[in-house]
């Protein structure tokens, strides 16, 4: 089974940056689109960044388009979430993601993170005001 193992997550300052990583156990990106959602506390899970197979298009909720880039590093089976900015309503737990068949990328609908077939361990990540 392919597993996704998740890090990077910490404390930062309102206006600071951290990096999140997710490595995946095998090169599945051909086969599964592939991101992050994150969960505040009381919460419903959301969809934040997302990379479609194949390693092409991109997807950013609006919340976080602009200040969260999502890259793909094939050779080392990881994907990267850089979030610059960050606010303190970005405290969440963040949680790598990946899934195999969808007729609506899940990552778009906050009612569809159910359907989602693969998740790595969430990282959690804290913004100070």
């Amino acid at each position: 089974d392919v597993q996704l193992q998740a890090s990077g997550g910490g404390l930062v300052q309102a206006g600071g940056s951290l990096r999140l990583s997710c490595v995946a156990s095998g090169d599945i990106f051909d086969d599964y689109e592939i991101g992050w959602f994150r969960q505040a506390p009381g919460k419903e899970r959301e969809g934040v960044s997302a990379i479609k197979k194949g390693g092409g298009t991109t997807y950013y909720a609006a919340s976080v388009r602009g200040r969260f880039t999502i890259s793909l590093d094939r050779a080392k089976k990881a994907i990267y979430l850089e979030m610059n900015n960050l606010q303190p309503n970005d405290t969440a737990v963040y949680y790598c993601a990946a899934d195999r068949e969808s007729v609506v990328l899940p990552w778009t609908n906050s009612a569809l993170y159910k359907y989602v077939d693969l998740w790595g361990q969430g990282t959690l990540v804290t913004v100070s005001s």
